[in-house]
């Protein structure tokens, strides 16, 4: 009997997407023959509850279990109707790191997307810088595919051409005369040239004549472009957008099942049960702040003044973000005061251990910045190094250290956070100037550009380098419900589309 229970407890983890270590599994076993008449329904109790864990990796051991078969026992008297207090709202928040963000790959033939399984090197080969274009080519091109306006009409009538500007390969263009919409990414295949590029072939275009939409068009990034072919081979442009957006219910109904985020895919019943959750979870707060110099007094003074002011309040933030730099000076070869900054993250822990409240019932999520300590300047950044955050995680055992940039997920919301000077490095490279038909600010055409590419750095590789078989965890598909973006430009908050994105207060 206690073999068949093994089995069936692995079967259900590894539909979940876990695997179980002999302690882990262990533990569990111990945990569900306490129930002897219902060891299905105490192993979906005790998946349910995993999935609000913060886990490292979906491979699990023993610690996980342990903490979450102490909250169901604890919790075994309780009723439905009771609110969520502080433990519920700290296990309601899973942290997902960029290196632990599943792959998936979109078959043009079978159209759908499929589960890259295999090795994800951090220095990759030549053919991954050219599937990180592929990849978000195909990302963008289903989506357009399902748009109305784009989509092929089904029948071939008069009628049905009304309205529909149906996307041709580029490499029709050369048959086919007149206007016609391509979709391709810009790239600057000579110098002073631009090029437009899809899977099919290349077109040199000419964009002085066009009218844009809303957004930043730098290189790298993917346009729908109407125009047309010119004598001299070149393609005149005459409308430049970015993909339209998909709303982000209908992205989650087309692929259903499939965890794009990170963290674990969610069932129906599961996610009906989070919403009601969250829905009463009326006082969780998150505090969010960006450029922590732990070697300046002022800022560590105002730090200081910041948490008092939350520790005599009734309801203490559930989470704390804490976003660099971390340091005044940028953390380069030229940098010798690695043990100093040690101490410092050392005496950010000891000043959180001054407040009791605090520290007991809020969580601290530390992501480092574009001049903090770390192997490169290249994106995805890993988390802080251990030896300057051990004495911090010492004494303050909620702290989370994870990458830039990192995923959060509360309840049912999904939340992106990313500490990069994006909106400056975005403007300079702009080859055409923004348009201000719908908007002049700055800020709302750099959403507009991330929130329409599905892509955290739309830059060119040469401006912003990126990881090349971890350039899917800078997507933005489906579309998450919040985008924090810890940029030096000015405090900043944009609702578009239902998304919302801001940049907090420095």
């Amino acid at each position: 009997m206690s073999g068949q229970i093994r089995k069936k407890i692995q079967k259900k983890f590894k539909i979940r997407g876990y695997s179980l270590k002999v302690d882990a599994l262990d533990e569990i076993l111990s945990f569900v023959n306490q129930f002897p008449d219902a060891e299905e329904e105490a192993i979906d109790l005790l998946l349910d509850n995993l999935q609000l864990e913060t886990l490292k990796s979906s491979v699990i051991d023993k610690e996980p279990i342990k903490r979450v078969v102490s909250l169901l026992l604890e919790a075994d008297g309780a009723t439905v109707d009771e609110s969520p207090g502080p433990a519920s709202s700290r296990s309601a928040i899973r942290v997902t790191d960029a290196f632990l963000v599943p792959k998936f790959r979109y078959d043009l033939v079978k159209k759908q997307f499929y589960e890259y399984t295999g090795r994800l090197p951090v220095h990759g080969e030549a053919s991954s810088k050219a599937a990180v274009y592929k990849d978000r080519f195909l990302l963008l091109f289903q989506r357009v595919s399902r748009d109305e306006h784009f989509s092929r009409p089904a029948f071939d009538t008069e009628l049905s051409h009304f309205g529909s500007c149906e996307i041709s390969p580029i490499q029709s263009l050369v048959i086919h005369k007149g206007r016609r919409w391509v979709m391709g990414l810009i790239s600057q295949l000579e110098d002073g040239h631009f090029y437009l590029e899809d899977l099919t072939a290349s077109v040199e275009v000419d964009l002085s004549k066009a009218k844009i939409t809303t957004g930043l068009f730098t290189e790298n990034t993917i346009v729908v472009a109407e125009g047309e072919m010119q004598s001299d081979g070149i393609f005149q442009v005459i409308t430049c957008g970015f993909p339209p957006l998909e709303d982000r219910d209908k992205s989650l109904k087309s692929h259903a099942g499939l965890d794009f985020f990170g963290g674990g895919a969610l069932t129906k019943e599961e996610t009906l049960r989070l919403a009601d959750l969250e829905r009463r979870a009326v006082n969780d707060m998150f505090v969010i702040i960006s450029d922590i110099w732990l070697d300046n007094d002022e800022v560590m003074g105002k730090l200081a003044t910041i948490l008092d002011g939350f520790e005599n309040v009734e309801v203490v933030p559930s989470l704390f973000v804490f976003m660099g730099n971390f340091c005044s000076h940028p953390c380069n070869l030229a940098f010798n005061s690695y043990s100093s900054l040690r101490l410092q993250f050392g005496k950010l822990g000891k000043m959180i251990e001054a407040h009791p409240r605090i520290k007991e019932h809020s969580r601290f999520l530390l992501i480092p910045g574009p001049d903090d300590a770390g192997p490169s300047t290249v994106i995805p950044r890993c988390a802080l190094p251990k030896y300057l955050t051990e004495e911090l995680s010492n004494t303050v055992p909620n702290a989370i250290f994870s990458s830039n940039p990192c995923r959060v997920k509360f309840y049912t919301q999904e939340i992106v956070f990313f500490r990069q000077d994006l909106l400056y490095r975005m403007r300079r490279s702009c080859l055409i100037t923004p348009s201000t038909e719908e908007t002049e600010d700055p800020f709302e055409h750099l959403v507009a550009t991330l929130t329409h590419q599905s892509h955290l750095c739309p830059l060119p590789l040469m401006v912003q380098p990126i990881i090349w078989n971890y350039d899917h965890s800078l997507h933005l598909y489906p579309t998450p419900n919040t985008i924090v973006l810890g940029d030096k430009s000015e405090q900043k908050a944009f609702k578009y589309t239902g998304i919302t994105c801001f940049n907090p207060v420095v």
